[in-house]
């Protein structure tokens, strides 16, 4: 499941910590005769999806998701360690075959049930595997590759209906052999792990797992692509099999209710939830320091904008909140689509980072609690510590100056007015540039002039999520700045619900047409990392992988990107930490030079809750969603 882990971690990358606010949220009723509980204000809008990961990842969804579901034979500890899960596997082992391939075989502990008190054995872990590989998956929209393992893609494909390189051994045991094209793996021990799913909720038909020696396969009927979407909004009576389970969740007040899961083994120091009910809630960042002094929420996790940590210490200061701070495992960016319009240009995304004094912003947003990074990284990393100073010498650190934009610009070709002319530095006009057809797609602001020449402004579309602190910051310090236009350069806002962003990000045309079309070239998001930083087919230049979800900065003109991103993992045997910090230097100096994104910072993360909250401990590599089984409230 290699390729599906990756995938969670692109979508979570891309959208897993954005401060993005829509309509506010209303407490359900009857909240104040629970005591044991815990109101979590989430800024990001939720969708309802609880697909698995497999269609997109807004972090509130994920919350909930990874909230009710648990399991997984390998999970990251609060070191960011990967582990055996113990509360599920009575152990993993592995073995490298004479023909390149490596097999991991998996027992699963006996006495494990779904919330509903069914048994989970191997198969159901087995049914994982089987529908998030499905033809039927694919064809409804799911964006999982399947490459890693063995007779995948060729399930995949519709080409058999087994997976040769899934068995089914024993009513608790599996085994997944994995290509050796993805030998070695730096994260290896992630390919072993799966997570029970209970098939009758994914079909109509009686399906069964079975494998009569070539490979596990299901039987009983076929799944359904448009069951499988719809497994996406199941909320009554969802079945899960985590700390917590589903009570309801009301699109209309952006509500999801959880209570605890009384079949729930553990976690995998068999620790189990003693908070009795989980809310998460629909926070708005301009009133959520609010909604939480007043006890409408109890919890506000990973803050960001200096102005609102700096209220939660005040607060803290009273005795009757607390804060927990860790440095970011990420970090806030400028993202650029690079296959369309003036953002598939080198010169134009170094002029943008010019254009902006990243320092200054970063000081203004962070106020004290964060820093200007120069790639995709985050202060917590152990790369980053352990490389920072080499990082400081070959890095382009985009050192605020209109002239540096201006020089990046004329090299680019950006030297023309609208009617062809020359353009002269300093006269507030828009630079143009001559392109080429294949340059020109169907970018809306071309011109072509009576003799052909087609000609390109510099003009970028810019989309941002409604009420967002760091939009408005850009909006003031670089959309609207003088040294912008004195360059020549027009950005133009559009502020959009976070969902239509997301939608237009992923080109996800199945949400409308509209959302297909390349429109915008630039985004304000926010990316965390997950334990294994992992960024192959992040960068991917194969025009399959992209068709699926994957590499949406689009540099597909950047091969050398995508074989960083690949070697750094791939190229590196488990636990050689030198070698996987040395690809991981070369890829982030490539990525500065070609710069997908413009960094603006990385920070110290606190998250602020209500004092009657103890134990709830989390950090860059531990979530709520992990923490929360420790915490009591008073």
């Amino acid at each position: 499941m290699k390729k599906l882990f990756a995938l969670l971690l692109v979508l979570l990358l891309l959208v897993g910590c954005t401060n993005s606010n829509g309509g506010g949220s209303e407490e359900p009723s009857g909240n104040a005769e629970v005591t044991n509980q815990i109101i979590y204000g989430s800024t990001t809008e939720m969708n309802g999806d609880l697909g698995n990961a497999w269609w997109g990842n807004n972090a509130s969804d994920a919350l909930v998701r990874n909230l009710i579901n648990d399991y997984a034979v390998i999970v990251s500890n609060q070191g960011g360690e990967f582990i055996e899960n113990a509360s599920v596997t009575s152990g993993v082992t592995s073995v490298e075959n004479e023909d390149g391939t490596k097999t991991f075989t998996v027992g699963i502990k006996q006495g494990l049930v779904y919330n509903n008190g069914e048994p989970i054995t191997a198969a159901d872990y087995v049914a994982y595997a089987l529908v998030a590989y499905s033809p039927a998956l694919k064809e409804a929209g799911g964006k999982v590759t399947a490459d890693t393992v063995v007779g995948a893609p060729e399930y995949q494909n519709g080409e058999v209906n087994y997976i040769s390189g899934i068995r089914l051994l024993d009513e608790y045991t599996y085994s997944i052999q994995i290509s050796a094209d993805y030998l070695p793996y730096y994260f290896d021990s992630t390919y072993a792990s799966l997570s029970p799913l209970y098939l009758p909720m994914y079909a109509s038909a009686a399906l069964t797992v079975k494998d009569d020696g070539e490979g596990a396969y299901l039987d009983g009927g076929e799944l359904v692509p448009s069951e499988l979407d719809a497994t996406r909004t199941i909320y009554k009576d969802r079945v899960s099999a985590g700390p917590y389970q589903l009570e309801d969740l009301d699109l209309g007040t952006l509500t999801a209710t959880l209570v605890i899961n009384p079949n729930y083994a553990g976690n995998f120091e068999g620790v189990k939830p003693s908070v009795e009910k989980i809310l998460v809630v629909k926070a708005v960042q301009e009133t959520m320091m609010d909604q939480l002094e007043t006890g409408a929420i109890d919890f506000l996790s990973t803050l960001t904008d200096g102005s609102e940590v700096q209220r939660a210490l005040d607060m803290e200061s009273t005795g009757n909140f607390r804060t927990v701070h860790y440095e970011r495992n990420g970090y806030g960016a400028i993202f650029f689509q690079c296959d369309f319009g003036p953002t598939q240009f080198e010169e134009v995304r170094h002029a943008v980072a010019y254009l902006l004094d990243r320092n200054e912003f970063a000081n203004t947003f962070c106020q004290g609690f964060g820093s200007v990074v120069d790639g995709p990284y985050g202060l917590a990393m152990w790369m980053y510590k352990e490389a920072k100073e080499e990082l400081a010498s070959t890095l382009n650190s985009y050192t605020y100056s209109l002239d540096s934009a201006v020089e990046e610009l004329k090299n680019g070709g950006w030297v023309l007015n609208e009617d062809g002319s020359d353009y002269v530095d300093g006269s507030g006009l828009v630079r143009w540039k001559e392109v080429t057809a294949e340059e020109a797609g169907d970018y809306a602001f071309n011109v072509t002039l009576a003799d052909g020449r087609i000609l390109m402004p510099l003009h970028i579309e810019w989309s941002s999520s409604e009420g967002n602190s760091v939009s408005e910051l850009l909006a003031v310090m670089l959309a609207n700045g003088d040294q912008t236009k004195e360059a020549g350069m027009e950005i133009n806002q559009n502020i959009m619900s976070f969902s239509d962003l997301l939608n237009y990000y992923y080109r996800d045309s199945s949400e409308g047409a509209q959302y297909g079309v390349k429109t915008y070239g630039m985004y304000n998001l926010a990316t965390n990392f997950t334990a294994a930083y992992d960024q192959s087919y992040s960068y991917t230049v194969d025009p399959e992988l992209l068709a699926m979800g994957y590499n949406t900065f689009f540099s597909v003109d950047n091969p050398l990107l995508d074989e960083l991103s690949m070697k750094m993992v791939y190229g590196v045997e488990a636990g050689d930490d030198a070698a996987y910090l040395d690809v991981w230097v070369d890829f982030i100096q490539e990525w500065n030079r070609y710069l997908p994104a413009v960094p603006l910072y990385s920070n110290v993360y606190y998250d602020v809750m209500n004092a009657k909250i103890h134990n709830l401990e989390c950090n860059s590599l531990f979530d709520f969603d992990q923490a929360v089984v420790y915490a009591t409230v008073e």
